[in-house]
């Protein structure tokens, strides 16, 4: 919705040379996400592209997005997001590659982010769940 601060998303997973080669999953329109589970002879990588979007007016996004299914110590892969869309740019893109776990399950991306336009001092936080089953 223009004017209104958002993140999209999209997931990919390939290999080691191209995590982007299959598509999983996106934010809109929101389809399941499925990852394949890494194996000891064969490791999965999965690319998660972020994407925040301007508001019409320079808008900063703070705050963390858990990434749950990527084989890593800790468990949880945080991203820490200081991010700025210039009143000109749209959209600034952020992705995030690993190896995806080696055990099944249902994980989950979460989002804990505020967004604050600088003209106006608004602030939205924008908190979203996304499930994602490793199979």
């Amino acid at each position: 919705m223009p004017g209104t601060p958002h993140v999209s998303w999209i997931i990919m997973s390939g290999d080691r040379d191209n995590p982007d080669r299959e598509f999983v999953c996106q934010s809109d329109p929101r389809t399941d996400c499925v990852v394949p589970v890494s194996r000891p002879e064969s490791q999965v990588f999965s690319d998660v592209h972020i994407y925040y979007h301007g508001a019409g007016a320079e808008t900063r996004y703070t705050g963390t997005v858990k990434i749950g299914f990527f084989k890593r110590a800790p468990a949880i892969h945080t991203v820490t997001s200081d991010i700025v869309v210039r009143k000109t740019g749209s959209i600034i893109n952020h992705s995030v590659s690993d190896i995806v776990t080696s055990s099944p399950g249902t994980y989950s991306i979460d989002f804990n982010l505020v967004a604050a336009v600088t003209d106006t001092k608004r602030t939205q936080p924008i908190h979203e769940n996304v499930r994602v089953v490793v199979r």
